[in-house]
């Protein structure tokens, strides 16, 4: 039976106006999360705005996620950093701290070949000794991995697990065919609209953004999938889209985390202030995603 599964939503990172650690709204959006059924959380990744956050924050993250989460759902903390060492000061930090297994993405700014990626897991998993997993998110680092990379990437001993925000549902399915059947190795889609797919084909789960706000929402997705309920997976495919709306408000990749934590701070979970250099939405925004949300209530 594999470790992970299921929903582990990549939380948001709650910050108060001043850029500190907001940890009532932290609370209250793990405690959202939990009772929506999620089945672990994955936090300082891309929707955690992880590589924007100081250090302080950072740390703050994982000791109150540690707090909070009281072991109830397994903790994925992401260690992405542009070099080695600082990977390896995060995983040091994220095992203090309670978490179950490390989320790394290849180093940005360099372009890494497939020699070099090998090398750099290799180095990260023999410095840290955790489960670690292997972060494929090429719409952020510029580098892609490719299927031939990612196996000989889970032969490293400790490399437990490998999640896929590439999109390429293509080389996605060349990973399922291969590793699904590891008993050892978990298997995770990013793209929230395409976890259906994934699942009914061997996925173990997915790593859902928009379960932030709706936990349950993908949830019940993931449990559809699982058992080959085609039509209601056909169903909830709808209801995600329809939530997708709320990536649409405002211009930027940064307008998916916005839109989520506006959000959150309309229905009183969280506040909405981004990590600098980014700004929240501003009222005509904020008016729109309300709207989204009024929608979705109906």
């Amino acid at each position: 039976m594999k470790r992970f599964h299921g929903i582990i939503p990549p939380a948001v990172t709650p910050l108060l106006t001043d850029g500190s650690l907001d940890v009532g709204g932290l609370e209250r959006l793990l405690e959202h999360m939990i009772s929506g059924g999620v089945h672990g959380v994955f936090i300082l990744g891309s929707t955690g705005e992880g590589p924007a956050l100081g250090s302080r924050v950072r740390e703050g993250m994982m000791r109150e996620t540690k707090r909070i989460v009281r072991g109830r759902i397994p903790i994925l903390t992401g260690v992405s950093a542009a070099a080695l060492q600082e990977s390896v000061g995060a995983s040091r930090l994220a095992r203090k701290y309670g978490a179950d297994a490390l989320v790394a993405a290849p180093p940005c700014y360099y372009p890494l070949g497939e020699a070099e990626l090998i090398d750099y897991y290799t180095a990260l998993e023999k410095a840290v000794a955790f489960p670690l997993f292997i972060y494929n998110m090429p719409s952020m680092t510029k580098i892609a991995i490719k299927p031939r990379t990612v196996l000989r990437l889970a032969e490293i001993p400790g490399v437990t697990g490998y999640k896929d925000s590439s999109g390429n549902m293509c080389e996605f399915h060349e990973v399922l065919l291969a590793l699904k059947d590891r008993a050892d190795f978990s298997i995770f889609i990013g793209p929230e609209e395409l976890l259906g797919e994934a699942v009914l084909f061997g996925a173990d789960g997915g790593i859902a953004g928009g379960a932030n706000l709706n936990p349950a929402l993908f949830v019940n997705m993931y449990q559809a999938a699982e058992r080959a309920d085609l039509p209601e997976v056909r169903r909830l495919q709808k209801e995600i889209y329809r939530q997708r709306r709320l990536y649409a408000v405002g211009r930027y990749q940064s307008s998916i985390i916005k839109g989520i934590k506006s959000a959150l701070s309309l229905r009183g979970i969280c506040g909405d202030t981004m990590g600098d250099p980014f700004q929240a939405f501003r009222d005509p925004e904020r008016n729109r995603v309300e709207d989204v949300l009024k929608d979705l209530s109906s």
